[in-house]
C-alpha cells in the first residue's frame, strides 16, 4: 500500500494549504479584483436622468483661457444654473486659495493710503469746524455798527461761499472714497463669487482631507463654516460603537476660503479609497476629524437633491448609513463600493455639456431645471485622474457622478454579511472534491466534473455581480480547483509514462501515416506537426524534404525554411539542404517571390533567381520582376498570359500588418475598396483590372504605366517648368472631381501617388482605395501609416473627412511643385501636426519672387484650415488653376517678347 504522502489526497491538501498560505498575495488579490472589474464592465444599469455634468473641457479652455479661470467666470455659471432652476449645484473644484489680481493689489494699497491720509481723516472735520467758526465771526461782526467792517465781511463771505474749499472739496473727497470702494468691489473676484454663492444658496463645495490616524497630535480647529457641515460626532455615536469599526480618520483639512465657505449650502469631502492594486472601487462616505463626522461630496449632494436635512442622514457606526428611506450599502468602515455606469445603447451614462456651451447660451439653462448639476474638470492635466474598474483615467467629476447615482439609485455593490462563510465554504467544498472525489473518477469524467464546478463558481460570481450587485470572492476556490486538477492530472501522466514508452513505435508509425495523409490533402502544417512526432531517420528525412518542396511550390518559403532547418539539426549534410535553407531565407526576405542577387542588387527592378525556380504566379498573373516597394508590400511587373497584357501588381501583406482578430474585417474592406476604385473610369486615374488574395498576400492588378512619380520634381533645382506643374495639378483636380462625385475619397494625395510621363504629358493618380484600408491603423511597431506632411487638419485629428481633404493635400503638393519646399515643416511629428492645424503657411512668393500672385491666392484657399473655407470641389480648383496658368503663360510670353526686342 502506498504511503499517504504519495497519494492524490495528500497532493490536493498540499495544494489547498499553499493556496491558503498565499491567499493574501498580490497575485490572488489581482485575480479577485480582476473578476470584480470584469463583472462591473459587464453589468448594465441606468444612471437615470436626475444628474447632469458640466465639463471643464478642452473647448472650454480654448474659449475662456488657461486654467485657473477668474472667479467671476464661476460666478456667472452659478448664476446661469440658478436662473435655470437647478435644484442643487455641486462644484467639484477646490477653491482653497484666494484670487489676488495685480490690479486689486494696487487698489487695496490706494484704499489703505486714502483711509490713513489726512485728506480722508481730517479734511472733512476741519472744513466743518471752519464753517462753524466762520458763522460765529459773522454773527459777532453783525453786532458791530461799522460799515467798513460790514463791507469787508461781505466780501470775505462771498469769497468763502464760492470757494472750492467749501463747495466742492467735501463732495470730491466723498466721490474719491466711493470710487475706490467701487474699484475694490469690481476687481475683487472672490467677493463677486462669494456674493453669487450667497444669492444662489444651493451650491455645495468640496473640501479635502489628508487621511491618517493623528494619534495624540493636536490638529488645528476647523473654522465654523466647516464644523457646520459635520453631521454628528463620534461621542454621540459612542453607545452604538463599542468594538465597531470607525470611519476613516483625517490628519489635516484643506477647505474653501472663508468668503466661499460661509455662503456655501454645505461642504463635502472628495477623498477616495484605493485598493492595494491602486484602483479606486470605493468611497469613504464619512471621515472623522477632530471628533466630528464629515460626509462625502456625493453623500451631501444626494441628500440635498432628495431635500433631506442633515439630521435625516442616519449614521450607525460599524453598520451603515441611512438616507431618508434609503439604506446605503457600506462596509464596517462606512465605505461604499461605487457602481460604475457604462454606456447604454451607445449613449454615455450621464448628460454631459461643455462649460463654455452653457456659459455662452448654446445649451439652454432650462435643461438643468430641478436637476442635480455637477461642475468639474474632465482634462487629465487639471486634476488627478482615477483608475477605476471601467476606466484607466476617470476624471474626479465622473467619479463623483457615479457615487451620487449609486446612492440615489441604491446600486452600490453589496458585500453581504454571509460573504465570508460562503467563500470559505466554497473553498472547503472544492478541497473536499479534490481530496475525496476527483481521485476516484476516470480522467474524462473528472475533467467534465471539474469544468462544471469551475463554471458554477465563475457564473455565480458574475451573475450575482451583474444582476444583484453582490460581490462574493469566488476566484480563490476557482484557482484551487484549476491548480488541484492540474496537479492530480500531472501525477497521473507521470505515473503512466512507463506504460506509454512501450507503444512509442506504434505511435510513431501512426503519426507518419497521418502526416502523409495530411500532406496528400494539402494540409502541410498538420503534416509537419505529425512528422515532428516521429523519430528522424533517413526515411523520415526523405518525407520532410518532399514536404519542404511542397511548401516551396505554395511560395511559403518561411515554412519551407523551418522544415529545412529542422532537418539540418539532425543531418546537416543531407542532399542540398544547406543551399535550400539559404535560398528559402533569401526568398522570404524579399517578399516571398524575388531575391536580390547578382547585378540587380542596386536596381529598383529585381530579377528572378536562376537556380531552377520557376516564375511564380499571383492569381492568374505571371510575375516577372519587382518594380518597387511600398509601405505595406511590393509592386511587381506581371503579365496576364491569357491576353498577353502587361500589368502592374501591387501586393499588401495584410497578415503581417494586422492582428488576427481584425484581419478578416480588413480583407473584406480591401475588396470593397478595390471594387469601388475599379469603378473609377477616368483618363487621369489608373485603371484597376482585378483584385485577389493569394496565401498571405492581397493584390491588385492595375494598368502598367510608363513614367515616374512626382517625388523627383519636388526638390529645389529639379522643379518642373510652371506650365507643366499647372498641367499636372489641373489634371489631378479634375480626376479628384470625378472620384468625389462617385463618393470615393483618396486620403493619400502626395507626389509619390501621382505618375507623370514628360514626353506624352500623361498624368495618372494611383492607389485609390488603398489609403482607406490603412487609414487610422497601426503597424505592429506602432507607426501610424500615411503621409502626415500632406494630411489636412481634420485628417490629422481623426475626424470624418470628405473630398475637401484631398484638395488640401493637392494644395500642399502644388506648393511643393512650384517652390521646392513643403508649406508646413517641423522638427518632430507633434510639431508638424501643430503647424498644419494652427499656423499659416509662408506665401509661395517668399521662396520664389518670380511667382505670380494668383498662385498664392489659389494656395491660400486650398490650404485653409477649415474645410468650409477651401475649394469645395475639384472643378472649382481646376477653373482657378487654368485662369492662373493663362495669366502666367501670357506674362511669360510678354517678358520673352520684351527681351527679344
Amino acid at each position: 500500500m502506498k504511503r499517504f504522502w504519495a497519494t492524490d489526497s495528500f497532493l490536493a491538501l498540499a495544494t489547498g494549504a499553499l493556496l491558503l498560505l498565499f491567499a493574501q498575495t498580490a497575485a490572488i488579490r489581482s485575480l479577485e479584483f480582476g473578476a470584480y472589474d470584469l463583472g462591473m464592465r459587464l453589468a448594465s444599469r441606468s444612471a437615470g436622468d436626475q444628474l447632469a455634468v458640466i465639463a471643464i473641457d478642452e473647448p472650454s479652455l480654448q474659449k475662456l483661457g488657461s486654467w485657473p479661470w477668474s472667479r467671476d467666470i464661476h460666478g456667472r455659471m452659478i448664476e446661469i444654473l440658478q436662473q435655470g432652476g437647478a435644484r442643487v449645484i455641486g462644484y467639484n473644484v477646490l477653491l482653497s486659495e484666494p484670487q489676488v489680481d495685480r490690479g486689486l493689489h494696487y487698489v487695496n494699497e490706494l484704499v489703505r493710503f486714502f483711509d490713513q491720509s489726512s485728506l480722508a481723516r481730517q479734511a472733512p472735520q476741519e472744513i466743518k469746524q471752519l464753517d462753524e467758526h466762520w458763522r460765529e465771526i459773522r454773527q459777532r461782526s453783525a453786532a458791530v455798527n461799522d460799515s467798513v467792517l460790514a463791507l469787508e465781511m461781505d466780501r470775505l463771505d462771498r469769497f468763502y461761499s464760492r470757494s472750492n474749499l467749501r463747495r466742492r472739496l467735501p463732495r470730491e473727497i466723498r466721490e474719491i472714497s466711493e470710487l475706490l470702494r467701487e474699484a475694490e468691489r469690481t476687481l475683487n473676484m472672490d467677493s463677486l463669487l462669494s456674493a453669487q454663492l450667497q444669492r444662489a444658496g444651493n451650491v455645495v463645495l468640496p473640501m479635502s482631507f489628508q487621511l491618517g490616524d493623528s494619534g495624540n497630535v493636536a490638529a488645528a480647529e476647523p473654522p465654523d463654516f466647516v464644523t457646520r457641515s459635520a453631521i454628528g460626532t463620534l461621542d454621540a455615536q459612542a453607545p452604538q460603537t463599542e468594538g465597531a469599526a470607525l470611519p476613516a480618520a483625517a490628519l489635516s483639512l484643506r477647505a474653501p476660503i472663508p468668503e466661499f465657505g460661509e455662503f456655501a449650502l454645505s461642504l463635502g469631502h472628495i477623498n477616495v479609497d484605493r485598493d492595494p492594486d491602486g484602483q479606486v472601487r470605493s468611497e469613504p462616505l464619512l471621515v472623522h476629524y477632530q471628533g466630528r463626522l464629515y460626509p462625502s461630496l456625493a453623500l451631501r449632494l444626494a441628500a440635498h437633491h432628495l431635500r433631506l436635512s442633515a439630521d435625516q442622514i442616519r449614521v450607525s457606526l460599524g453598520e451603515g448609513i441611512g438616507l431618508g428611506d434609503r439604506r446605503i450599502a457600506t462596509d464596517a468602515g462606512l465605505r461604499m463600493r461605487t457602481f460604475f455606469y457604462g454606456e447604454r445603447g451607445g449613449k454615455p451614462p450621464f448628460a454631459v455639456e461643455s462649460f463654455n456651451d452653457v456659459l455662452a447660451g448654446v445649451v439652454p439653462a432650462e435643461k438643468f431645471r430641478d436637476k442635480l448639476v455637477l461642475v468639474g474638470t474632465t482634462l487629465g492635466g487639471l486634476g488627478d485622474a482615477l483608475a477605476t474598474p471601467t476606466s484607466a483615467a476617470l476624471p474626479p467629476v465622473f467619479m463623483a457622478a457615479n457615487s451620487i447615482a449609486s446612492i440615489l439609485n441604491e446600486h452600490a455593490i453589496v458585500v453581504p454579511a454571509l460573504a465570508r462563510p460562503i467563500e470559505w465554504g466554497s473553498f472547503l467544498l472544492i478541497l473536499l472534491y479534490l481530496v475525496s472525489v476527483l481521485p476516484r473518477l476516470r480522467a474524462g469524467i473528472g475533467a467534465m466534473v471539474s469544468l462544471v464546478l469551475l463554471n458554477v463558481l465563475i457564473d455565480s460570481h458574475f451573475i450575482l455581480m451583474m444582476n444583484q450587485g453582490v460581490w462574493l470572492q469566488l476566484m480563490t476556490p476557482a484557482a484551487l480547483l484549476v491548480l488541484g486538477h492540474m496537479v492530480l492530472v500531472g501525477r497521473r501522466v507521470l505515473s503512466t509514462a512507463g506504460v506509454r514508452g512501450a507503444s512509442d513505435a506504434e505511435s510513431a508509425e501512426n503519426n507518419r501515416m497521418l502526416g502523409l495523409a495530411f500532406q496528400g490533402q494539402g494540409q502541410l502544417d498538420m503534416a509537419f506537426e505529425k512528422f515532428r512526432k516521429c523519430p528522424v531517420d533517413d526515411g523520415m528525412l526523405d518525407l520532410l524534404y518532399n514536404l519542404a518542396l511542397d511548401y516551396e511550390r505554395k511560395r511559403q518559403y518561411n515554412k519551407a525554411g523551418t522544415v529545412y532547418s529542422y532537418m539540418a539539426e539532425h543531418k546537416p549534410d543531407f542532399r542540398d539542404i544547406e543551399r535550400r535553407v539559404q535560398r528559402a531565407q533569401q526568398m522570404d526576405e524579399t517578399g516571398g517571390l524575388f531575391s536580390r542577387t547578382g547585378p540587380s542588387q542596386g536596381d529598383s527592378a529585381m530579377v528572378l533567381d536562376v537556380d531552377g525556380v520557376q516564375k511564380p504566379m499571383l492569381g492568374r498573373y505571371q510575375v516577372e520582376r519587382v518594380l518597387g516597394r511600398g509601405a505595406m508590400g511590393v509592386i511587381y511587373q506581371g503579365r496576364d498570359p491569357k491576353i498577353n497584357r502587361v500589368v502592374a501588381i501591387k501586393t499588401l501583406a495584410l497578415a503581417q500588418e494586422f492582428e488576427e482578430d481584425e484581419l478578416q474585417e480588413v480583407i473584406k474592406r480591401f475588396f470593397r475598396e478595390a471594387e469601388t476604385a475599379g469603378r473609377l473610369n477616368h483618363p487621369n486615374i489608373v485603371t484597376i483590372y482585378d483584385a485577389g488574395e493569394e496565401q498571405d498576400l492581397a493584390y491588385i492588378a492595375m494598368e502598367y504605366l510608363v513614367g515616374h512619380d512626382l517625388t523627383r520634381y519636388t526638390k529645389p533645382g529639379k522643379l518642373l517648368p510652371l506650365p507643366a506643374a499647372f498641367h499636372i495639378v489641373i489634371k489631378s483636380a479634375e480626376a479628384l472631381e470625378f472620384a468625389h462625385t462617385q463618393s470615393v475619397v483618396h486620403r493619400d494625395i502626395k507626389p509619390g501617388n501621382i505618375l507623370f510621363e514628360p514626353k506624352s504629358g500623361d498624368v495618372k493618380i494611383t492607389d485609390f482605395g488603398i489609403a482607406r484600408i490603412t487609414d487610422s491603423s497601426k503597424t505592429r511597431t506602432g507607426t501610424v501609416l500615411g503621409t502626415p506632411a500632406y494630411m489636412s487638419p481634420e485628417q490629422l485629428a481623426g475626424q470624418r473627412i470628405d473630398g475637401r481633404s484631398d484638395l488640401f493635400s493637392l494644395g500642399v503638393m502644388f506648393y511643393q511643385l512650384v517652390t521646392g519646399q513643403l508649406p508646413f515643416q517641423g522638427d518632430s511629428m507633434a510639431s508638424l501636426m501643430f503647424k498644419i492645424s494652427n499656423e499659416q503657411h509662408l506665401p509661395a512668393v517668399s521662396h520664389n519672387t518670380s511667382l505670380d500672385p494668383c498662385i498664392d491666392s489659389i494656395l491660400d484657399r486650398a490650404l485653409a484650415k477649415r474645410p468650409r473655407d477651401r475649394y469645395q470641389t475639384g472643378a472649382e480648383m481646376a477653373r482657378d488653376l487654368r485662369a492662373c496658368a493663362r495669366r502666367v503663360i501670357t506674362r511669360g510670353n510678354r517678358q520673352r517678347a520684351a527681351s527679344a526686342q
